[in-house]
């Protein structure tokens, strides 16, 4: 096969996979009703057969392998009633984390590095074991070890379960669609301010814990920068705000943090958050014939290198596509 019949076929599978992982996104957001509606988890349990297949035709073991285990667990939800709670909610997560990450990985100008890969399997192993013997015990009907013991929960964990009402998950569940249903819209000023209007919503969900208070905060200056995304904020915004959601709902308050990636999503400062002082004196616009330069070498990895760090994400999709039809104007 030729190289530029093979970029195509590599292209199709993306696209193809980035469908899938969207199907299995919506479906883990909403996982309590999607167990009661086999046709939903059958949807899911072919999001995932779709990607291992394909990984396996292309010859992506680690996304074949990550696909199969997801695979299995949802054949386990296809054919055992399986009550769902925070637990299993978070195993799944983590693993759909884990698939979406390889994907990314391939679509990245460096592409998918076995050695990288093999890691971010390796680190997944665990989850996935966790989520499999999760599923085995509710299928067998088998107590966990822990139930006996459960450890008393804090004066701090006490205080903040009663401040939260017996609607909270439900109500921070139907905000988060909504907000899920805005990313997928065309990013625009409106459709930014009513994102930031829903993260308002959230906050008025009165929890009494100054983290969860600060985690919106956080997340409303994410949406706020224009320089994010939609395709970069909604990942990283919604599973930061219902993983704490779970873990406000499960008395586990200390729990909350900020992730490496919603803090690089607050890493650049828009204009508008600039301090007052910055807003008193007026901008120094470089003129528009002088375009940002930068120095390279010849050496391939080396050049890539600071071609990453200087360019965008949006920037480096194109700079790969004008490569790609070089490479082949060229053969």
């Amino acid at each position: 096969m030729d190289a530029g019949n093979q970029q195509r076929i590599l292209g199709y599978f993306i696209e193809e996979a980035k469908e899938h992982l969207e199907t299995l996104e919506k479906g883990l957001l909403d996982l309590p009703s999607v167990v009661k509606e086999p046709e939903r988890v059958n949807e899911m349990f072919r999001a995932a057969h779709s990607v291992k297949g394909g990984a396996a035709m292309l010859g992506f073991g680690s996304i074949q392998k990550t696909a199969h285990r997801l695979e299995d667990s949802f054949k386990i939800l296809k054919e055992h009633p399986i009550n769902v709670d925070q637990q299993l909610e978070t195993l799944f997560l983590r693993g759909y984390d884990t698939l979406k990450d390889l994907i990314e990985q391939l679509q990245s100008p460096f592409g998918l590095r076995e050695e990288e890969a093999n890691k971010t399997v390796q680190a997944a192993e665990p989850s996935f074991s966790q989520l499999q013997s999760y599923l085995n015990r509710q299928v067998t009907g088998a107590d966990e070890p822990a139930t006996a013991a459960s450890p008393t929960p804090s004066l701090k964990q006490e205080k903040t379960q009663e401040k939260i009402s017996p609607n909270f998950a439900s109500q921070v569940m139907e905000i988060l669609k909504q907000m899920l249903q805005l990313f997928k819209q065309q990013d625009s000023p409106a459709s930014r301010q009513k994102l930031q209007t829903l993260c308002k919503r959230l906050v008025q969900l009165e929890t009494g814990n100054e983290d969860w208070k600060r985690l919106i905060q956080v997340s409303y200056k994410a949406i706020a920068n224009p320089k994010n995304s939609f395709q970069a904020l909604a990942p990283v915004v919604i599973k930061e705000l219902k993983t704490a959601s779970d873990q406000l709902q499960a008395g586990n308050s200390s729990a909350l943090t900020l992730s490496p990636a919603l803090q690089k999503l607050t890493a650049a400062t828009p204009a508008s958050a600039t301090s007052s002082k910055s807003q008193e004196k007026p901008p120094v616009t470089p003129p528009a014939t002088t375009p940002k330069q930068i120095t390279i070498t010849v050496e391939p990895k080396s050049a890539a290198k600071a071609i990453v760090q200087a360019f965008d994400k949006p920037q480096l999709v194109q700079l790969v596509k004008i490569l790609a039809q070089a490479a082949r104007a060229s053969s």
